[in-house]
């Protein structure tokens, strides 16, 4: 009976669902972290400043180290010779990868709950947290990552995968709907069983997804693999792929460090990480002090939900954008978007309502739109990566580890930088909670003391942070060249027509 039923399930949802339903587990918790765990420890723990700055930096630096950590862990005996007998087979890579993500994606919804309920001091509770939460998180989408991968090398297949990722995680993105209908301050009961209801559904989520997967890639994948050979650019077989010696730690570096379409892409991705962060900590913010005297709770609740559903609705668009243009024609023009919405913005002044409302939401909206395409970005250095030092097996986790060791700080210097830009900008100190000025000032008065008030503070710091991380992402993004008949190139050799002469790796 036991099998049967996971016979229909497995027969009814086809693995790009399957892949895609992971994402939905992970971003109902995840939207609710990012949009809430600063409030929590600063409004209702009452963190002091030099504890949240300490905990900040600490989670700085495991935040940046635990992503290549975890994935040198998991794919550095893919780097050794397929002599050294380390090597795994391509089903076997795919499978290992699904058993972490069963095993670690329920700890990833426990880690969660931990931060809705007072249990330690809170300067000591907020470091536990973050890393805990942290770490099953990175080993969660490492894994997840990489099968992106692993499981499909053309471009329409990748853009097939990620495409269901993004619908599920619109779904995700339900939970900042009912997350603000739930969140009171002064009362964290409901707030708290709110958290507990959507880790429960998430620890069973992972638990019969992840299982599914497994079994239906052992019944239908593996052999079909294993027969068409369709995944032989991770065959160990073939000659171009073997190593003479292990790579060390240090050599993979030193390759990296040579591999210059990794650097401007890391560069590139650094502000974005930055800048969605940003926008994510202090979106309640701007909210409260651009838009609250003049919209009403259920306006801000709409406005809160629909920035964290579009993009990944939106996303939807640029995919089939991509597929006509590519990602990185479809990557600059939202680049150029952000820099010409967040001008206009600066043009028009903080007293349209409307305009702010609009902006506010787009803003965010292409922001993280960007960010759901660079996984596409990175699936296409991995391939890169495997001709380039010619790998027996494409370390995908490794290499989405190294972009997260160089990418995420961008995430704790977000808050850091903010908090720091307020305070000296117009005098507001949020753990004080004791603003310099009148948030409701006109913007008449706006210099008459001096110092800008906090609602004009509010407004520069929306606007120019765009501007500013637009005009560098485009200035890194137009020295990368893995695009067009190079790329095309790259994934012909990578899908295993590695005994044609006329393509030669350093002339695409």
């Amino acid at each position: 009976m036991g099998r049967g039923v996971w016979s229909v399930f497995i027969s009814v949802f086809s693995t790009s669902v399957l892949y895609g339903s992971l994402t939905l587990f992970i971003s109902i918790l995840h939207n609710v972290f990012l949009l809430y765990y600063v409030e929590t420890f600063v409004s209702v723990y009452k963190i002091d400043k030099v504890s949240f700055w300490v905990g900040e930096t600490i989670f700085l630096i495991w935040n940046s180290v635990n992503d290549p950590l975890f994935g040198w862990l998991s794919d550095h005996a893919f780097l050794n010779s397929p002599q050294s007998g380390s090597h795994l087979t391509s089903p076997e890579v795919v499978l290992k990868r699904l058993k972490a993500l069963s095993r670690n994606g329920p700890l990833f919804a426990l880690s969660f709950l931990a931060f809705w309920v007072a249990w330690a001091r809170p300067g000591l509770q907020f470091l536990l947290c973050l890393c805990l939460y942290d770490g099953f998180l990175t080993m969660v989408d490492l894994h997840h990552s990489a099968l992106l991968a692993d499981l499909a090398v053309s471009a329409a297949d990748r853009t097939r995968l990620n495409f269901h990722c993004s619908v599920f995680s619109a779904l995700g993105s339900l939970s900042v709907f009912l997350s603000y209908s739930f969140w009171d301050k002064e009362d964290f009961y409901s707030f708290r069983l709110f958290c507990v209801a959507l880790a429960t559904f998430s620890v069973l989520g992972f638990f019969f997804v992840s299982r599914l997967l497994r079994h239906r890639f052992q019944r239908e994948i593996r052999p079909r693999l294993d027969e068409a050979q369709t995944l032989t650019e991770l065959s160990v077989n073939s000659p171009h792929t073997q190593s003479e010696k292990p790579v060390t730690v240090g050599q993979y570096l030193r390759q990296l460090s040579k591999h210059k379409n990794f650097m401007w892409f890391v560069s590139m991705n650094l502000i974005q990480v930055f800048h969605c962060h940003f926008n994510n900590n202090f979106f309640p913010l701007f909210l409260e002090h651009l838009l609250s005297d003049n919209i009403s709770a259920s306006t801000g609740s709409i406005l809160l939900g629909i920035s964290y559903v579009a993009p990944h609705l939106n996303n939807l668009y640029f995919l089939t954008l991509c597929q006509r243009y590519g990602v990185y024609k479809v990557i600059r023009w939202l680049f150029m978007l952000k820099l010409g919405l967040s001008v206009a913005m600066l043009l028009a002044g903080a007293d349209h309502v409307y305009l702010l409302c609009v902006f506010i939401a787009s803003n965010r909206v292409f922001t993280e739109g960007t960010c759901k395409l660079l996984k596409l970005v990175i699936s296409d250095l991995v391939d890169e990566d495997f001709v380039l030092h010619r790998r027996q097996q494409a370390t995908s986790a490794l290499l989405f580890g190294m972009v997260a060791l160089l990418t995420k700080p961008g995430q704790t210097l977000a808050p850091l930088f903010g908090t720091w830009l307020l305070c000296v900008y117009t005098g507001y100190d949020v753990f004080q909670r004791q603003p310099g000025k009148d948030p409701a000032a006109p913007v008449s008065d706006v210099y008459a003391a001096g110092t800008p008030p906090l609602r004009i503070g509010c407004f520069h710091m929306l606007v120019f942070v765009p501007i500013t991380c637009a005009l560098l992402q485009l200035a890194a993004w137009s020295r990368f060249t893995l695009h067009g008949r190079k790329l095309q190139g790259i994934k012909t050799l990578r899908q295993g027509s590695l005994h044609s002469p006329a393509i030669d790796v350093k002339a695409i």
